[in-house]
């Protein structure tokens, strides 16, 4: 069975491909806190996706297929 990638269960592939281009990894990366629950971290990534979060997520998405959590609560 494939692997599930961290933006909506979508496959680990296509959530690479989606970590790559910066303006669906920071819109996914913020949507994806926010299903989650995580109201204050989907605003960092809000304000932030643009600089080293959207590098250090597509390091993590192509090593673990997860992004990341700077603030786990």
């Amino acid at each position: 069975m494939a692997s599930k990638g961290d933006y909506f269960g979508l496959g680990r592939l296509l959530s690479i491909i989606l970590a790559i281009i910066p303006v669906t990894s920071w819109v996914l990366g913020f949507l994806t806190r926010f299903s989650e629950g995580k109201i204050l971290a989907g605003i960092l990534r809000l304000i932030l996706g643009w600089n080293i979060i959207w590098i250090v997520d597509l390091v993590l998405m192509i090593l673990s297929g997860r992004i990341l959590r700077i603030i786990p609560l």
